[in-house]
């Protein structure tokens, strides 16, 4: 199983090195130390954590939507013309941009500052890895 350094496991979940070793030593994540010496833990365990930890937004229409991609976020910046618009949202630690009608963002009150949820659906989502180091 590979292993993820301390450091990039705490970037990896928006939290801070210290929480990383708080949740090892709470038995949460599962650690060993690396060639180096640098403190690592067990992807597998990360991942199982993340998901655990997930937190996801309350939908208060209970409209079933078959999106499953959903980030909250605050407006960060709106260009709008007569007719369309761009508006960013800042999503944790992601940036996301939408192009809609000008009309669609005063309908939704959208404002610098006011939150929204980012509903992704796409027919293609692309992963990529780094190449591994031989």
């Amino acid at each position: 199983m590979p292993q993820i350094r301390i450091r990039d496991a705490a970037l990896f979940l928006g939290v801070s090195d210290d929480t990383v070793r708080r949740w090892i030593d709470q038995g949460a994540l599962v650690s060993a130390k690396d060639d180096a010496g640098r403190g690592v833990v067990d992807s597998l365990s990360l991942a199982q954590l993340a998901r655990q930890n997930a937190v996801l937004p309350v939908d208060p229409s209970e409209i079933g939507r078959s999106a499953r991609n959903r980030f909250v976020g605050i407006v960060t910046d709106i260009t709008m013309d007569t007719v369309m618009a761009q508006v960013e949202l800042q999503c944790g630690p992601h940036r996301v941009v939408s192009l809609m009608s000008s009309e669609a963002v005063r309908e939704l009150g959208l404002e610098l500052g006011s939150t929204a949820i980012a509903v992704v659906k796409a027919t293609t989502v692309l992963i990529e890895t780094p190449k591994a180091s031989s």
